[in-house]
């Protein structure tokens, strides 16, 4: 299955890309167990990174980049068998798994409970 990993990457951080970059790293953690299991883990920051900055983007919460990032993961639910909710804080990964929800997309909340995981 192809599984978002959502979780906090922006929220706490003041925009602090040190921050936002260990955030990251925690939503990244997931992906290789997810990957050994036959699983294609997918973060939503992995497409719109590139795609902010090929655009131009240079300010973190700029018009660009809302006009990016949270549709960014709206377009991959539509392709996304999974979404695995990590701990934490975080508007965007709410938001994720309510589109989730609508959409009838199964939502985990620990890493043992995704098929093939345990």
């Amino acid at each position: 299955m192809l599984i978002l990993i959502a979780g906090p990457y922006r929220s706490g951080t003041g925009d602090d890309p040190a921050k936002m970059a260990e955030n990251l790293k925690r939503l990244e953690a997931p992906s290789h167990a997810l990957f050994r299991a036959g699983h294609v883990p997918m973060i939503g920051e992995w497409v719109a990174l590139p795609v902010w900055h090929a655009a131009g983007g240079k300010t973190v919460g700029d018009d660009l980049y809302e006009e990016i990032f949270h549709p960014v993961a709206g377009r991959l639910l539509q392709l996304c068998e999974g979404v695995l909710r990590l701990p934490g804080a975080s508007k965007g990964a709410d938001n994720d798994v309510r589109i989730a929800t609508e959409r009838g997309i199964p939502v985990w909340y620990r890493l043992e409970d995704v098929p093939g995981c345990a």
